[in-house]
This record gives structure tokens, sequence and C-alpha cells, in this order.
């Protein structure tokens, strides 16, 4: 069961939580939704607003569904989920059904997609979308990150809903 909470009452490290433990980014509906690992993002303030950045390769398959929608989740898991956490961000979903192949159970909330076994879930609306560019990186090194120029679009969600499990 999960309750609602404020974003300021998570007692969790987000740094932790993102680097270390990996999340995942969901989007789209009951008709069709993807979901995909994330070990980078940022939850802070911005334009007045407390919000969360996510970084998605254009590539991925969870682009056009964060894309499509006018709101998408950040959602964390207990230790044991780490390997489904792998599978979701080593597999598309163009091939595999994720939900099924590591056994998450989908929650559709106002059509805002989670999982069941989520300890926290953060509901954000998408208010903005950037896109890194190789002249941008005053540390030129970083670019050795991109060798194929597929460089990360940023996803600007406002925080609406934060849900922690009981």
């Amino acid at each position: 069961m999960f309750k609602e909470i404020s974003i300021y009452d998570v007692k969790e490290n987000i740094v932790d939580l993102l680097n270390k433990q990996w999340g995942l980014v969901t989007a789209g509906n009951e008709g069709a939704y993807n979901t995909m690992t994330v070990s980078w993002g940022a939850l802070g303030e911005l334009w007045g607003r407390e919000m969360v950045t996510v970084y998605i390769r254009p590539q991925r398959y969870t682009n056009r569904f964060v894309d499509g929608s006018d709101y998408f989740t950040l959602s964390f898991y207990p230790a044991e989920y780490k390997k489904a956490l792998a599978f979701c961000g080593s597999r598309s979903g163009r091939d595999f059904d994720k939900a099924k192949e590591t056994g998450l159970t989908p929650v559709f909330d106002e059509s805002v997609p989670y999982f069941d076994e989520a300890k926290l879930v953060i509901v954000c609306r998408k208010v903005a979308k950037g896109k890194f560019e190789p002249g941008q990186f005053i540390d030129e090194s970083i670019n050795g990150e991109y060798p194929s120029d597929d460089f990360h679009f940023i996803y600007y969600g406002e925080i609406v809903k934060v849900l922690i499990k009981e």
C-alpha cells in the first residue's frame, strides 16, 4: 500500500538512490507504456517548483513514451529488485514485455504508470525538454561519453505527487 507524502519528507539520499540503487523512469498509459533504468538524474528546485530531471538517449524506446505523455514517473526499489532493474536497462521494450519478464506489476495512477514493487514513486508533470550538444561541455572530455553523437535528451518534470510504500 502506498501513502502520499511531501518530497521534503523523503528520508533516502537521492544521489544514492540514482547512482547506486538505480531507478526506473516510466511513461505511457494502460494501452502502451515503457520503462527503463536510470542512474542519472537530479532532484531540486527550478522555476519556483520542486523538479526532477532525467536523461534519456534518443534511441531509447522509452523516449517516445516520455515525449508522448504529459507525465512520467521516477521510481525506486528494494535491493532484491536490482536484477529486474538491470534487465529494464539492458533490454528494449521493443523486443520484450519488461513487466512480464521481470515480474514487476504495473500500476496506473491517473494513467501514470509505475510498479507496485517500488518503495518510492515520484510522479512528474513534464514541463520542458532539452538536449545536450557538444559545444555545451566546458569539460571537453565529456564528449567521450558520446562516441556516436547520441546526446541525451533532458526531461524536466515538476513533482506533483510522491508515494512511499507503507
